[in-house]
């Protein structure tokens, strides 16, 4: 089991022992608990006379959260954390798991490392335009989890960049599945999968995409910015507008979402379009940083009126 600090035990001293003169109980809680442990089942197999019992042992990995919140995921055949997480309390951990510190280090983290410059490796050779390369790398690390999102999002751009449409279909019928593609640390990968979704005229699946995004994260401007240049692709200008004000209701200062309405008035491309009225529940535009929409791209420049537009109630 290792600890945040990152410090390592000396020679006898088990990870987590109290510090001389210190009570253990004082010292403990100063070190989130992170590394691996292992549960045991009992069950029964066979039936009648052949009826016999066998121990069942799980590997977990484990991380202290909050002070006595620990967050558990399973190790899969290939001794890597995948699947889903579930929060149990420290005292739980305590009385129904063993810690595995040596299993950590002779199995898991040596594993951990070997995914981790598997899916380096697939992401330097997209970077360098290497596709099949890639390909090749990304495939290597989903045998070893096929959930990880790093390498279900760099395989799906893979598949975007070659514009094989159905096999990245594939990949995002899997990830829109994991809460994990949506965290903050993946957002990058986030934002150009789903732009790249679109720019591959997959519009549905994108607005699939940003939609199972904004039910875990209702309050992103640039989310609904991207929302918006979905549903502008679609001709659907009524909605990429709802999400263009939206955009504007938590952000008044987006110049993406201001330009994006003006083109859309400019263009008439939809009738009842007033100019120069605030969107519903949006302060006053005023002085301060302006944002810009995550996909990085803004619609032709237009003549831009002096605050944003909206509906014609």
């Amino acid at each position: 089991m290792t600890v945040d600090q990152g410090q390592t035990p000396g020679p006898g001293k088990p990870p987590g022992d109290a510090a001389p003169g210190r009570p253990a109980g004082e010292a403990a809680r100063k070190e989130r608990i992170k590394g691996v442990f292992s549960s045991q089942m009992i069950q029964k197999v066979g039936t009648g006379t052949t009826t016999r019992k066998i121990i069942q042992k799980m590997y977990w990995m484990a991380e202290e959260r909050t002070e006595g919140a620990i967050e558990l995921q399973p190790l899969n055949k290939n001794y890597v954390p995948t699947g889903p997480k579930r929060t149990i309390s420290l005292d739980e951990l305590l009385a129904n798991f063993s810690p595995e510190p040596e299993f950590y280090v002779s199995t898991v983290y040596p594993r951990l490392r070997e995914l981790e410059a598997t899916i380096v490796k697939g992401e330097k050779h997209r970077s360098k335009g290497e596709i099949f390369s890639a390909e090749l790398e990304f495939h290597t690390a989903l045998n070893v989890d096929e959930e990880n999102v790093r390498a279900n999002f760099g395989l799906g751009l893979t598949y975007l960049d070659r514009g094989e449409a159905n096999k990245a279909n594939d990949i995002f019928e899997r990830l829109v599945k994991l809460d994990a593609a949506f965290e903050k640390e993946h957002k990058h990968l986030f934002n150009e999968f789903g732009i790249n979704l679109r720019k591959n005229k997959m519009y549905d699946q994108a607005l699939d995409y940003y939609k199972r995004a904004e039910d875990l994260s209702p309050q992103d401007e640039n989310l609904f910015y991207n929302t918006a240049r979905a549903f502008f692709e679609k001709s659907q200008y009524r909605q990429c507008v709802e999400y263009l004000n939206k955009a504007l209701g938590l952000n008044p200062d987006l110049p993406a979402a201001k330009q994006f309405l003006d083109y859309i008035a400019a263009k008439n491309l939809l009738p009842g379009l007033v100019p120069g009225a605030p969107p519903p529940g949006a302060a006053p535009s005023g002085e301060g940083q302006s944002g810009e929409g995550q996909s990085g791209e803004t619609p032709p420049a237009t003549p831009r009126s002096n605050a944003p537009i909206n509906l014609d109630e």
